[in-house]
């Protein structure tokens, strides 16, 4: 019954077909340049993997790709675990580059006064 809903075929696998999910799950960002960012997250990261990073800019929101440099366990408080994850970006685009420009330009004006 189930296969006369389907519009497409589906086959059962023999063995394992390798696969990912991605999730979009909150971080916060604690320091951000032009290369990269720090983010702490309640999960860890693999060493050199890839990521779609949202980031809200007062600008705009933009989606960035980056590569995981480093992780480690910042804090552990009874059954909360804190990574502390930095990211390379890879491969921005001009627009992208700009508006991360103008928010970290943004930043250092306001705090100068």
């Amino acid at each position: 019954m189930d296969g006369d809903r389907r519009d497409a075929e589906r086959i059962s696998i023999l063995g394992s077909l390798p696969a990912e999910v991605m999730v979009y799950a909150p971080m916060a960002i604690r320091e951000i340049g032009h290369g990269g960012l720090t983010a702490e997250t309640s999960f860890p990261l693999h060493l050199d993997s890839l990521h779609d990073l949202r980031l809200a800019l007062e600008a705009c929101s933009v989606i960035v790709k980056g590569r995981v440099v480093h992780s480690r366990i910042i804090d552990v408080d009874q059954d909360v675990v804190t990574y502390r994850t930095g990211f390379e970006f890879v491969e921005l685009s001009e627009p992208v580059s700009m508006a991360i420009t103008e928010y970290i330009t943004a930043v250092k004006s306001n705090r100068a006064g």
